[in-house]
């Protein structure tokens, strides 16, 4: 059972003030919750290395699915398949951060994979900065957190320069290199992601811009803002899937252009592998064992309960969950059918007193560093509430 501690809210002048402008739903509800999920040190810490676990375990996919050319099979489109390959044999194209969703870790319950939002992960405003906010408003101590988001991505920043190596070194490898920030013109909660990532890269030590996606400039010699300059590394909070199929001709620019080295683009093209759900069939075929993994198919499961999902897709659309029977118990529609399908073993969420479900998020920015929750049903959709937690 999920234990909740009542808190006073943020107004939503506070909130405003803070760039956080998407705190009501369109029916007039709170997104942020009033109340805290209690944890304990021994759950933060079952958190912790579940996360750090499961990634490695997606590293080994990855490879696995590069050196036997499952791109197909897992529906990544033909016309990025060079710029992952690219991405993936040098390390500079580094993983800034990514969000496992995870059920269990709650009263013993074992933490099982959702899957992984790898690429462009949202609720980042609400983990690294809202939770310290709702703890200092209500004279609580802001270090019972797991949540060390700011600073590990702020960390991961300077990996870019010093890539394995102590990011103390950061200072004194780094030449000056500049960082565009971009996101899509007319989304407040992309745009405020996207500027929070670019003060924390801007903290780590980089000099930064930030530019509407429509408005940046590609050729083949690299990557430029509005006004002609030029950048080393491009940050855009727009996924690799959309650029595949929605913009066929930027697909093409941007791997000559990582092709001849005159950018690195953040997050790197592999990270499509990983934000792929058709990942969590290669993870059931390699890890069969893991406590962390479900079972899962391209085939419906038959004789158990399970969740049908898109390999590509979000807020739960395009989602159903179906009996052992083949009955559809819940569904959710939405643009994504036409992505190919993977049938994932049921799980339930944690509940509260009220019947409320909760899904856990673990930030990842090279190690597991932030815990937060979203309450909903059986499907988490666009209007699921963010719940922040305290350590008990």
């Amino acid at each position: 059972m999920i234990k909740l501690q009542k808190i006073n809210p943020l107004e939503d002048k506070t909130l405003d003030e803070l760039g956080f402008t998407w705190h009501t739903d369109v029916d007039g509800s709170k997104y942020v919750s009033d109340e805290l999920v209690q944890i304990t040190q021994n759950e933060a810490e079952a958190y912790y290395k579940a996360g750090n676990e499961i990634y490695n375990m997606y590293v080994e996919a990855a490879e696995h699915v590069i050196e036997n050319d499952l791109f197909f099979d897992i529906g990544i489109p033909f016309n990025l398949i060079d710029a992952i390959k690219k991405s993936w044999e040098n390390d500079v194209h580094w993983h800034i951060y990514g969000r496992f969703d995870l059920a269990g870790g709650i009263d013993d319950k074992p933490i099982k994979l959702i899957e992984f939002n790898a690429d462009t992960p949202t609720a980042l405003f609400e983990t690294a900065l809202l939770q310290w906010a709702l703890l200092k408003q209500n004279d609580m101590n802001e270090d019972k957190q797991f949540n060390n988001v700011y600073d590990a991505i702020s960390q991961n920043f300077k990996r870019v320069i010093t890539l394995f190596d102590d990011t103390e070194l950061f200072d004194e490898r780094y030449d000056g290199w500049k960082i565009l920030f971009s996101s899509v013109g007319g989304n407040d909660e992309e745009e405020a992601t996207t500027r929070l990532l670019q003060q924390i890269a801007t903290d780590a030590g980089f000099n930064t811009s930030f530019e509407f996606l429509q408005d940046v400039k590609f050729d083949e010699n690299g990557i430029f803002d509005s006004d002609g300059n030029k950048y080393e590394y491009w940050f855009k909070l727009y996924p690799w899937e959309d650029i595949a199929h929605d913009e066929p001709e930027l697909a093409t620019t941007i791997t000559n252009i990582m092709q001849k080295q005159e950018a690195i683009i953040l997050n790197p093209a592999y990270t499509l592998l990983f934000q792929s759900k058709g990942m969590l069939k290669i993870l059931s075929d390699l890890f069969p064992d893991s406590p962390y993994i479900l079972e899962t198919s391209f085939e419906p499961l038959k004789d158990i309960k399970h969740v049908e999902k898109t390999v590509f897709g979000r807020e739960g659309a395009n989602t159903k969950i179906i009996d052992s029977n083949g009955d559809i118990l819940e569904k959710i529609d939405g643009p994504y059918d036409n992505y190919k399908k993977v049938y994932q073993e049921y799980v339930e969420f944690p509940k509260d007193s009220k019947g409320n479900k909760y899904q856990a998020g673990v930030f990842f920015a090279y190690e597991a560093c932030g815990l937060s929750f979203r309450k909903g049903s059986e499907i988490m959709d666009n209007m699921s509430k963010f719940v922040g937690h305290t350590i008990n």
